[in-house]
């Protein structure tokens, strides 16, 4: 079987307008032009893969029904826009999360590369050829720790990278796919 090139997204600060803690469906916004962006990668048959950390479920501030919910609306919004993401990629381990969730450096926890490491597995995907798109550094040295290229939006906490760290750096979202698709195999 032939693997193919994917995009992985972060979710907050990426896909949707950066809320503390997203956890109330009703504060889900997509980013601009993020729902036409993932559009052209869904018409292209690209695979469209969230990763995020999910410090809140492990810290107690909010649980996966809430999670679940946030998503939910994500799904609509996208929908709304023709758009649709493959799936889904959470982590909620984090240093100083309940017993439960407590770990100092699990391996799923950008920056560590494990979540699109499992996707690659499951999905069938080449990560050299594929692309992390994302607003903190976290997010391009996971991309970079599972040997994808990376793009820096300066949506969310963008503005406070070094570009240094990116293949490039985009405004936003649609910019960034703009650009990956441009020169898409």
């Amino acid at each position: 079987m032939t693997k193919r090139a994917a995009v992985f997204i972060d979710r907050d600060g990426t896909l949707v307008e950066e809320v503390d803690y997203l956890h109330r469906p009703e504060e889900t916004v997509l980013t601009r032009e993020a729902g036409a962006a993932l559009a052209a990668l869904n018409a292209r048959d690209i695979p469209v893969l969230v990763v995020t950390n999910q410090a809140g479920i492990g810290k107690g501030k909010f649980g996966w029904k809430d999670y679940e919910s946030v998503m939910s609306r994500l799904g609509d919004l996208l929908s709304a826009c023709g758009a649709h993401i493959d799936e889904a990629y959470v982590c909620p381990f984090h240093p100083e999360a309940s017993p439960d969730y407590r770990h100092p450096d699990h391996p799923e926890r950008k920056p560590n590369p494990g979540m699109l490491l499992k996707a690659a597995e499951e999905h069938g995907i080449d990560l050299a050829r594929s692309w992390m798109i994302g607003d903190k550094d976290i997010d391009l040295q996971a991309g970079r720790n599972a040997g994808c290229r990376v793009a820096l939006v300066r949506t969310g906490y963008g503005r406070r990278v070094d570009p240094e760290l990116a293949d490039f750096v985009a405004e936003d979202l649609a910019e960034a796919i703009d650009r990956i698709l441009a020169s898409w195999p």
